[in-house]
């Protein structure tokens, strides 16, 4: 289906991979009672423990279980990849990142002391047996293996098992651009979505007990080459909750909101212990704001229309939202 969210040109693929370096890779568990997974965003292409990036995180509703936030708001940096998971597995995930960050920095010859991985989760608890704990080492290491520029939507990896306003949910992902100075830069969100109710869902009337109540989360990792400082990153951010509310959302109160950004773009040293760092200027962030708001839209929307219907394990019947939009000739 084709979407028009918005006024801003999207990447070549429409997706977070758009900004250079950039990767994703999922690993999804179908057997059994399990329907779950673990999705990772690379955030570059070398060690990103060596190569630190610029990075914030905001949380608009804190019902959640993610790790790695109080560094990332402390230091201003990222310094591992970005897992996604369900909630039970967050630890099993992060042991997996720890790992696999000492695995990475013996090869580039260096001993890792301390590391803080970001691990983010949504409850998949309907359609997947959470307490399972079927996601581990093993996953994040294949999710991390077949990490590309092209990647899957839907009900894949970490949104296998989710629900977003009552119907099925997963990953979804889109892409801004922006001219700036004769320069193009590049915007792009990836989410989980996993919340909302199904009465508030503005583009198409959703029988209500198809989820009465807005719970259960949904994590916005949003990745740029755009030269911001990590105060002006945490500023954008915020925005992708525009995208959410576009959509009829109110934040619920069992809803977890969390928000990762990072950009590409480097500090430079200029002396051993001088860095120097381009930011953008304050009066032109309106248009990474407008980017944020459109892509995150866009990237919950995709998330539901790429993933079929579904079944939870007590039997009930999880609709796609491209079943209630067949009919309608206008679409979204």
């Amino acid at each position: 289906m084709k979407l028009k969210i918005g006024e801003m040109q999207h990447g070549p693929r429409n997706l977070i991979t758009d900004v250079e370096g950039v990767l994703v890779g999922h690993s999804t568990v179908d057997r059994g009672e399990n329907h779950t997974g673990v999705t990772v965003i690379m955030p570059c292409r070398e060690n990103p423990y060596v190569n630190k990036l610029t990075a914030a995180s905001y949380v608009l509703n804190g019902f959640g279980k993610t790790a790695g936030l109080l560094q990332i708001d402390e230091l201003g940096t990222l310094e591992t990849p970005i897992a996604l998971t369900n909630t039970l597995n967050v630890g099993l995930v992060y042991d997996a990142m720890v790992g696999y960050m000492i695995s990475r920095c013996e090869e580039d010859g260096m001993s890792l002391r301390s590391v803080n991985p970001v691990v983010c989760e949504c409850n998949d608890g309907g359609i997947n047996r959470i307490t399972n704990r079927a996601v581990g080492e093993k996953e994040v290491l294949q999710a991390i293996q077949c990490a590309d520029e092209q990647f899957d939507l839907g009900a894949v990896g970490a949104g296998r098992g989710t629900v977003c306003y009552g119907l099925k949910g997963g990953i979804g992902s889109a892409s801004r651009c922006m001219n700036i100075d004769g320069k193009r830069y590049t915007l792009g969100v990836l989410v989980q979505s996993n919340y909302g109710a199904s009465r508030d869902l503005r583009i198409k009337k959703i029988p209500e007990e198809a989820a009465e109540s807005d719970s259960g989360s949904i994590i916005l990792i949003l990745a740029t080459d755009l030269p911001l400082s990590s105060r002006q990153l945490r500023r954008v951010i915020k925005r992708t909750s525009v995208g959410m509310a576009r959509l009829g959302s109110y934040i619920g109160h069992g809803s977890g909101e969390v928000m990762v950004g990072f950009t590409t773009s480097r500090p430079q040293k200029t002396t051993e212990h001088i860095l120097t760092q381009q930011i953008l200027e304050e009066s032109q962030l309106n248009l990474p704001f407008r980017a944020a708001g459109e892509a995150a839209e866009e990237a919950i929307l995709l998330s539901m229309l790429c993933a079929g219907p579904d079944r939870t394990l007590d039997g009930k019947t999880i609709h796609s939202l491209t079943e209630y939009l067949k009919s309608d000739e206008q679409g979204i």
